[in-house]
């Protein structure tokens, strides 16, 4: 039986936590911590719940970026099937020798992915890998050797997957020279654009001024597009704000490349496999992509697999691209039960989009510092800003908002400069996700005081 309710028996973070932190700190490399913020030190899982080292109570809403979307620790399905895949085979080497395994898991993917034309799927270990092959793959296979990618975006750290990254400077600063030939643009974003278009009640004119963007400055001022491979997209911006842009925008980006044969691609990497409802995030907007790299909830939360499903006629020639962790027979097992799972989940998903929107759309009305709510599913942002008219960034807030959760028993992430995520497990009850909505309305009335 699931606990219902948090338990902070110590404020976070407690003894035995402040311990680990500053062992981490000394023995392990920096990356995006903030234990000013969030300083959770996990022990261990229970569905929706997390326990910290300290005996605390959590209920997440990050499924830890959207990887554990089954929840905590190993649904149990997930467990007999690597308990069996360890008494048969884990790893044999699948981009050298051949086995069943990956073969079932290409052929579930290539039947549940948009589209009815022929595909191909390269496994890897990692979102930031599926991207980097989409990118070979495209130059390896074209003739074209430049890229589109948006502004906003977040597609990996590697240098290829980074040089399409432009969420934050921070990201990209000391790296150059990076991968050439990418070339970005703005995304449709209805609540801060360039030509500040309120895309809520202007959607069209918004799509039309990043479509025309594309079509005439860039095709027109910077590179011709019989030179551009391949366009990069996330169908809702994940590490930029759970961005979602207007309904009918993938629809006029797809005719725009397809009037050049340009491949579309699509970072599914936090948003497939029942974030949003659907399968795909893409299925929302009525558009087939030419490729989609996807990972994180791919594994169940279990093991780290990722996947690049393309069009047939692309491919590699032989030796062009390979790895030695790709088409592992395990994670492939995992990955094809956590499908059947996910697809058995995805109407709690549409019953409790209409939940959140309810009431994060009312914590807009009661909370002047709440500039804008997006979402869909249970991939939801808040943008926190300083004034709704200036629209300038509140980044101590956000940052405020981020710790009130936390010490309350709700676990949160931050997005975008001054926004936070809400992504919880899709296995989530309706009782849960009150629980946490409450809590989250605490948090942001402690934050702004």
């Amino acid at each position: 039986m699931r606990l219902k309710t948090p338990e902070i028996v110590v404020e976070p973070p407690g003894p035995k936590a402040r311990k680990i932190i500053e062992m981490h700190t000394k023995l392990i490399a920096t990356t995006t911590h903030d234990p000013e913020s969030l300083p959770l030190v996990v022990e261990r899982g229970d569905g929706v719940w997390l326990y910290d080292v300290d005996g605390n109570k959590y209920l997440d809403f990050s499924s830890s970026i959207s990887v554990s979307n089954l929840g905590y620790p190993t649904h149990p399905e997930i467990k007999k099937v690597v308990i069996e895949m360890l008494d048969k085979l884990a790893h044999a080497a699948g981009t050298d020798f051949y086995n069943p395994y990956q073969v079932a898991l290409a052929e579930k993917l290539v039947s549940i992915s948009p589209g009815v034309f022929k595909k191909k799927v390269f496994f890897c270990n990692s979102g930031t890998e599926a991207i980097e092959a989409s990118m070979k793959l495209l130059r390896h296979s074209t003739s074209r050797k430049y890229f589109i990618a948006f502004i906003g975006a977040f597609h990996g750290r590697t240098m290829g997957s980074l040089s399409l990254t432009a969420s934050k400077t921070i990201q990209r600063r000391s790296y150059f020279p990076m991968v050439n030939g990418v070339i970005h643009v703005p995304y449709p974003n209805p609540f801060r654009n360039p030509w500040g278009v309120d895309g809520y009640e202007h959607p069209d004119e918004l799509v039309n001024r990043v479509i025309e963007y594309i079509d005439y400055w860039i095709f027109q001022h910077i590179v011709s597009p019989d030179e551009v491979a391949g366009i990069f997209f996330e169908p809702i911006q994940g590490e930029g704000g759970y961005v979602v842009p207007p309904k009918n925008f993938f629809t006029e980006l797809s005719k725009l490349a397809m009037n050049y044969n340009i491949m579309l691609v699509d970072d599914e990497v936090q948003m497939a496999l029942g974030r949003t409802g659907k399968m795909f995030a893409i299925e929302h907007f009525n558009t087939i992509p030419d490729i989609i790299a996807m990972a994180k909830a791919l594994g169940g939360g279990v093991m780290p697999i990722g996947a690049t499903i393309f069009r047939s006629e692309l491919d590699f020639s032989p030796g062009a691209h390979s790895n030695t962790f790709g088409g592992h027979a395990l994670a492939c097992m995992v990955a094809l039960k956590t499908i059947e799972l996910v697809q058995k989940y995805l109407p709690n998903v549409v019953k409790l989009e209409r939940l959140f929107k309810e009431k994060l759309f009312e914590l807009k009305e009661r909370y002047a510092h709440v500039g804008d709510v997006r979402g869909l599913g249970l991939a939801w942002g808040i943008e926190f800003v300083r004034d709704r008219k200036t629209k300038e960034h509140d980044v101590k807030t956000r940052n405020r908002v981020l710790y009130e959760a936390l010490r309350n028993g709700l676990v949160l992430l931050g997005c975008g400069k001054s926004s936070i995520r809400i992504a919880p497990p899709i296995i989530i009850t309706e009782e849960e996700a009150l629980t946490g909505l409450e809590i989250l309305e605490v948090a942001i009335k402690n934050a702004t005081r």
